[in-house]
Order: C-alpha cells, then structure tokens, then sequence
C-alpha cells in the first residue's frame, strides 16, 4: 500500500536547504500541507524557504514558508499559530534545523557549546512542545527528531553537536512513553547525507553517493501512519539500518565481593553482550536490578 499524507500537516525545521528541502518535498508530493520553515533575516522566512515552498505550489501542493527561530519559542509559537489558521491543526513535526560550531573540546568556547545545545536539542523541545498539547487532542502525531552518528558514536572535534544529537534519543524516549495513549509516536532519524553542514567535511567519492534525497524515503516511514516508535533509524548513501539500545543481564555481587577489584574481575560477565536486551522504561531497569538482588539473597519478588 502506497504512504500517503493526504490531508495532514507537516512543519519541516530547517527545509531551506538540503534534508530538509527533500523532506518538505517527499511529504509535499505525497500529499502533505507542509510549512517549509527556515531562518531568515529578522524572523522572516528565508530566500530558500521562500523558493521551497513556491516549488511546492508550481507541483500542485499547499505550503507555507515561515523563518522562525526553532530556538525562539515566541517565533515558534506563532509559526504554529500560522499553520493552524490555514490548515487547523498540525499532524506531524520533523526537527531538522542545525548548525555545527566544531573545534576540539579544549578549544571549544563554552559559547558555541551552548548555541549548539539551543538550536538542536532546546529547538527540537520547543517545537515538540508547541505543536505537543494539539497532537494529544487529536489523538495523533507524528514526531521525529534529528541525531546523528556523530551523537550516537562519537567523532572528533563535535562535542556540543555530539551531546545535542545525543540528547535526542533521551527525548524521543520519553515523549514516546508519554504520547503513546494518544497515539503520538516518536522517532528518531540519524541521516548521513551531503548538505551545507557536512560538504566539507566529506571526501568527493563519499559526497557523491551521499545525496540528502536518499536518506528522505527513511523520513517519510517514520511520520507515516503507520509508522513506528521509539526507533533510531539510520539512513544514508540509500543504506538504512536501526541502532538499539541494550542492556547486559547483569551480575549480582553479594556484599562482601562489592569491591572495584571483583568488578575488574568479572568485567567480561558483566559486560557479556550475548544476552543483551532493550529496556521498555527506566524502571525496567530499576526492576532488573532488584530482581537479581532478591534472587542473589534467595528471595523471589
């Protein structure tokens, strides 16, 4: 069955340009009234927002540009006020906006650690919260948030983008628990693609093959209506895998072997990944452990 987004509502961040053009038009051309929102100068939409959302409507589609700062929650707010009043609601959010400040941690300003911080992970929350309450009432969202590997895995010189990008997956977890009864969900997409934040950063041969329109078919999945929750799907170069997040079953020490020696010890057990296992929620956790303890002291819970 083919997706289609007829008659939904889509806010792309950052759609001026590279993944989030391709986004606005992937769900444009399947249907979807879409706001193509990127900065421009003095809160207004930018030049290329302006010619994404016209490329929408020569197509036959409906779009809006709107320039609001993701980090601004006033200018957010009204982008959202903007969309509501044209199209009366608003079905599915795609956090894309960005910006990389990179140097190696001891060069790092805390300054560009903190815009960083503000535009990717305080953006995505504000628009998550913006559009949040109208999803519930509903009883339908589509939300996805942007991480990277660089969050997922590490890379040299990113710490405030890494920490950012990682800090999405904490978000998708939690908004995932707490919008499933209204059918809310919640994922997360880690793309690697050419586009104006990474064209330097990528050797020829590998930015030829790493066209933002072929991490977009993996978007368009994810706000689908029958999509999933709480995946992080990786995407690019047309390579699309998911990342879990496991748990090792864990060793019970007894109190008298509780030393960092006996740690050192048993690390191998206690790190064994063969029998490792996704948790549903951070009491999944709580509960594993008092499990193990009990069982170790010849209880059962």
């Amino acid at each position: 069955m083919d997706i289609r987004f007829d008659g939904r509502v889509a806010i792309v961040t950052g759609a001026g340009a590279g993944l989030g053009r391709c986004h606005a038009l992937g769900l444009a051309a399947r249907g979807a009234k879409v706001v193509v929102n990127d900065l421009g100068p003095g809160g207004a939409p930018s030049d290329s927002a302006k010619a994404v959302a016209a490329e929408i409507k020569a197509a036959g589609g409906e779009a809006i540009a709107h320039g609001a700062d993701v980090s601004n929650a006033a200018q957010v707010a009204d982008m959202v006020r903007v969309a509501e009043a044209a199209w009366g609601k608003i079905d599915i959010l795609v956090n894309n906006a960005g910006i990389l400040r990179d140097k190696t941690f001891a060069k790092m300003e805390l300054a560009d650690f903190q815009k960083v911080i503000d535009v990717h992970l305080m953006g995505s929350a504000i628009c998550a919260k913006a559009v949040w309450n109208g999803m519930r009432e509903r009883n339908y969202g589509r939300i996805v948030f942007t991480s990277s590997s660089s969050g997922l895995y590490g890379n040299f010189g990113q710490a405030n983008y890494g920490a950012a990008k990682a800090a999405m997956v904490g978000l998708m977890n939690v908004l995932h628990l707490e919008g499933a009864k209204n059918d809310i969900r919640v994922n997360t997409l880690a793309p690697t693609a050419r586009t104006q934040m990474t064209e330097n950063l990528l050797p020829p041969d590998a930015a030829e093959l790493l066209a933002p329109e072929a991490v977009t078919p993996g978007l368009l999945y994810l706000v689908s209506e029958n999509a999933p929750s709480r995946v992080i799907l990786g995407a690019g170069a047309g390579v699309f895998a998911v990342t879990h997040i496991e748990e090792s079953p864990g060793v019970y020490l007894a109190p008298e072997e509780r030393t960092p020696e006996t740690i050192a010890a048993r690390f191998a057990e206690i790190s064994d990944r063969e029998a490792a296992r996704p948790l549903d929620n951070a009491f999944g956790q709580t509960f594993k452990f008092t499990s193990l303890a009990a069982r170790g002291r010849g209880v059962e819970l």
